[in-house]
């Protein structure tokens, strides 16, 4: 619903001379988009090209000073109107009330108050109406009068409404002491308009003093203050909001070096405008820009032109209903119904450049994504490497297909994009499960034995055969442990000592168990290699395909005992782990690179590709191709500055 339509709607609802008194707003609309968009100051690259700059701002400023002048002329002329109405009615009311307070009927002094809640309710239209069409034009012409303007209108009697304030009071109290039960005293004041109520709750009074009545109105408004006074701009909304009979919502603060935007979602306990004017002198005096808007409408998605013109003519068609109007749950939301949100988490250890960030951002559009917040991640003062990012996502997203795109887009820039879904469980994952060859180490340690053993090159191409998902895992297995037949048992110990662990392995698993989590590695390698890992990294857990040894314990025999842990067999152990610390899956996170991880990281809540083979990236939920695996904790929305606290940034 159009501000326009909405207007004329809660118009509908006043008295008809009331009605008829009001600003009228789609006229001053239409002199708008007649008048001042076609000689609007912002000028376009064409029409700049045509004409010297100088000539075409000195055409554009000298027919833009008529227009305005006509159309802050005809904003006057629907001020005055307004404004003599109200002084009129005012004085009417402030005329009435001696014989209604000295009669001492309930049945009168109830009336008289919802004469005045109904003036109210007239003021309240009216100044938003003039607020928004100031609006409109400060946009379109590319002038900013709205703030001077409203300051003026702040000290007419429409706004200041000093004595109708005063009755009010005395009315209410009158009232208060006819009904000791005030709530059976206003049962019979129904509201003269319909109540908008925010989408998650139910309204209810907060007021045990003043009749029921005084909230009525449930307007909802979003106050906004920006200026370079830091807390001095809280300080000045509270401290006005706390003047008047308002309910806070929810509030917001943004902060962009010293400057700082404080939002407030209120709800209006009377249609007094009061508040307004005194917000109007606070931001005056700390130097800031006030803006205020009324969530008058459903929000809908984001459309281009022909959707909305499509759907403007299947409305015309229709009777449709006023519904409740959506309001999400916090501030820092898309005004959106019906999505579901999404972290992102976009990654490059040499810096994130502007060439992925628009064709990232443009991704979003396509798909009508909604950023809610951004936050950096990385320290490092000279240049932007890693970004946590709160995405809204419409429901019925093809996520495999935005998942394929994530992929190219990734490849593409050499940078990652890690998507998964922003609940309670990203933020309480509690067990990480590794694969090692690889992803804790650095090496593949059948490939070190093997070098031993002097059958390295044979292994070798088993192994990149297995990890690319050519041949079957336990097959790739069986063929390679053969080839290790008569191997001196001692090469094992010989390979511990050559094993280099990835960058940032052992700050991630410290870092990690600071945070109370528990660690496992489990291997397609072997025991003693993994208990080695186990013991070095302090893990909790460590699971591999043991090796059988010769009679004498001095020889490798080409075999493995017990059952080989495959794929499927990792992704197993990973269940069992989860379940004896009393997990659900979605608390767990698994970190491999090889196609028989995938089992394990397709069952975990959030699945990592770590520097992984192309077909692990393209079936895993999050990829990391960089050096250090630290940044895994990137993941899970920590910083660079939470890395330092948690023992340091190797």
């Amino acid at each position: 619903m159009k501000f326009g339509n909405y207007l004329e709607e809660r118009k509908s609802y006043l008295p008809t001379d009331y009605a008829n008194n009001c600003i009228e707003y789609n006229k001053l609309k239409t002199l708008l988009k007649e008048r001042i968009y076609p000689n609007s100051i912002k000028l376009e690259n064409l029409q700049q090209q045509q004409k010297p700059f100088a000539q075409l701002v000195s055409e554009r400023l000298g027919q833009l000073q008529k227009c305005e002048v006509l159309f802050i002329e005809s904003l006057d002329e629907q001020v005055e109107k307004a404004t003599k109405f109200f002084e009129a009615e005012s004085q009417k009311l402030v005329a009435e009330a001696p014989k209604v307070v000295s009669d001492n009927s309930s049945e009168a002094t109830t009336e008289l108050l919802k004469k005045i809640i109904t003036l109210e309710r007239f003021v309240f239209l009216n100044y938003s109406g003039i607020t928004k069409i100031l609006k409109k034009n400060d946009r379109h012409s590319g002038l900013s009068l709205s703030e001077p303007y409203l300051q003026r209108v702040a000290q007419l009697p429409l706004v200041k409404a000093e004595d109708l304030t005063g009755l009010k009071k005395t009315v209410m109290n009158k009232l208060n002491e006819q009904h000791s039960d005030s709530n059976a005293a206003i049962a019979t004041l129904s509201p003269t308009s319909p109540i908008m109520v925010r989408s998650r709750s139910t309204h209810l009074n907060p007021s045990t003093v003043l009749p029921p009545t005084f909230i009525v109105p449930n307007q909802k408004v979003l106050v906004s203050l920006s200026g370079p006074h830091g807390t001095d701009i809280v300080g000045a909304v509270l401290g006005c909001l706390a003047k008047h009979p308002c309910n806070i919502d929810d509030f917001m603060l943004s902060r962009l070096y010293h400057n700082v935007t404080f939002g407030v979602l209120i709800t209006l306990q009377s249609d007094n405008v009061a508040i307004f004017r005194d917000l109007a002198e606070a931001a005056q005096k700390w130097d800031a820009t006030l803006t205020y808007d009324i969530p008058d409408s459903q929000a809908t998605e984001p459309m281009i032109r022909e959707q909305k013109e499509s759907l403007k003519k299947e409305k015309k068609k229709e009777n449709r209903v006023s519904q409740p109007i959506y309001i999400p749950h916090s501030l820092e939301e898309a005004p959106y119904s019906e999505r579901i949100k999404y972290a992102a988490t976009i990654l490059n250890q040499n810096g994130l450049d502007s060439a992925f960030l628009s064709e990232w951002t443009s991704l979003l559009l396509k798909h009508r994504i909604s950023v809610e917040k951004m936050i950096r991640l990385n320290k490092d003062n000279g240049k932007l490497s890693c970004a946590d990012l709160r995405l809204s996502v419409p429901r019925g997203m093809d996520m495999s297909a935005l998942r394929t795109e994530l992929i190219g887009l990734s490849a593409s820039h050499g940078t990652d994009v890690a998507f998964q879904r922003d609940d309670v469980f990203r933020k309480n994952k509690r067990l990480v499960v590794f694969d090692m060859d690889s992803t804790l180490i650095y090496q593949e340690v059948i490939d070190e034995i093997a070098r031993y053993a002097g059958v390295v090159d044979q292994v070798s191409a088993i192994t990149e055969a297995a990890m690319n998902g050519e041949i079957d895992f336990k097959e790739s297995l069986r063929r390679r442990v053969s080839l290790l037949n008569g191997t001196s048992v001692g090469v094992l110990e010989n390979v511990k000592q050559i094993l280099t662990f990835t960058e940032g392995a052992r700050f991630l698993c410290l870092a990690l168990k600071k945070l109370g989590f528990k660690l496992a590695v489990i291997s397609g390698g072997f025991m003693p290699l993994a208990l080695y890992v186990k013991a070095e990294l302090g893990l909790d857990y460590a699971f591999a395909n043991q090796l059988e040894v010769s009679p004498d314990g001095l020889t490798l025999t080409g075999k493995t005992i017990g059952p080989i842990v495959d794929g499927l067999r990792k992704a197993e152990l990973l269940e069992v782990i989860a379940q004896a610390e009393g997990l659900t899956l979605k608390q767990v996170i698994a970190v491999g690179d090889g196609a028989n991880d995938l089992w394990m990281l397709n069952k975990a809540g959030l699945g990592i590709a770590f520097n992984a083979k192309p077909r692990v990236q393209e079936q895993a939920g999050a990829r990391i191709n960089q050096k250090s695996l630290k940044y895994v904790l990137t993941l899970l929305g920590y910083s660079e500055q939470d890395m330092l606290e948690l023992g340091g940034n190797n």
